[in-house]
């Protein structure tokens, strides 16, 4: 069962040879309906310890099994619902090909220097706030 008050989610910004994996969903209702662009992401099923949400998101939505994201920096805050967000970090040496898996409708490789515009990133742009926070830890 959905919670309505509390929501647990893990993201993982994958960088490579100064880029980032950015995502689109198919289907975007546990997306707050948001369509854009997004770190790739996903709540954590019952139970499950963030560092396993974040390998698991990796392994299902981009294929890229094997990689040991490591936590960044936690997010707290409240839009109806309160959100605590766990947010990874994973360095790969070169982009791999990402094959679209799941709910992933497409997933791309963005230069960081030339991500999409704010109005394609969901909500608002958010990806780049916390890629701009993970540049400061």
């Amino acid at each position: 069962m959905d919670c309505k008050l509390h929501k647990l989610v893990a993201d993982v910004a994958v960088f490579a040879a100064g880029q980032v994996l950015l995502v689109r969903y198919h289907d975007v209702s546990r997306y707050d309906g948001q369509r854009g662009w997004f770190l790739p992401d996903d709540h954590l099923e019952t139970g499950e310890h963030p560092d396993s949400a974040a390998s698991r998101i990796l392994a299902e939505q981009a294929e890229l099994g094997g990689t040991a994201p490591q936590l960044s920096h936690i997010e707290s805050l409240s839009n109806g619902a309160w959100h605590l967000i766990f947010h990874y970090v994973t360095t790969l040496d070169a982009p791999m090909p990402v094959a679209p898996a799941g709910n992933v409708a497409a997933a791309e490789w963005f230069p960081l220097d030339a991500l999409p515009p704010r109005s394609e990133i969901a909500h608002d742009g958010w990806a780049v706030e916390v890629l701009d926070a993970l540049s400061l830890s």
